[in-house]
């Protein structure tokens, strides 16, 4: 999936309270891979690394540097994102449920990524366990999910229009 939609469900899916709440769980739906490949994007951004030739579908992983498989294993493993929800829920003493926005990114991109480019290592320590998937850029993905956004967004905006006026 791509770090868009990801915000825009994880924003629809947890953050429906107030504005604060579905933009802290649309920054969880993209942290996985703004954390895992924004300084890449930045480094290239301040000139420090060119841009790699990323024409072809999927992109040659070996024009990616090593350090963004590190970090895309931890941003990417439910294990991991399970922990880090179990310690905030520890530290605040309750549950911060727009952080589920990371889960649900991970769900996503189970199914959504292929052995060819980055699969997603959900298990990540504990095993390598990888479901090669049908590539978000899919028509067959990509689509339904716009259409799918689109539909959501559009009800979410209508309905709590119609609630707002309803209470007035």
């Amino acid at each position: 999936m791509d770090i868009v939609s990801h915000g825009l469900w994880g924003g629809l899916a947890f953050g429906r309270k107030n504005k604060k709440s579905f933009w802290t769980a649309a920054a969880f739906g993209i942290a996985p891979d703004f954390l895992a490949f924004g300084p890449f994007f930045v480094s290239i951004f301040l000139g420090l690394r060119k841009l790699p030739d990323i024409r072809q579908e999927p992109p040659d992983p070996s024009l990616i540097p090593s350090y963004i498989s590190h970090v895309y294993n931890a941003t990417h493993s439910l294990i991991v994102f399970l922990i880090a929800f179990l310690i905030i829920w520890a530290i605040f003493k309750k549950p911060l449920w727009e952080m589920s926005a990371w889960g649900l990114h991970i769900l996503m991109d189970i199914p959504t990524h292929s052995h060819v480019f980055f699969p997603t290592p959900f298990l990540w320590p504990i095993s390598g366990l990888e479901v090669n998937g049908i590539p978000w850029s899919h028509p067959i993905i990509l689509f339904p999910d716009i259409i799918l956004l689109a539909a959501l967004y559009a009800w979410f905006f209508l309905f709590k229009k119609r609630t707002r006026s309803a209470t007035i």
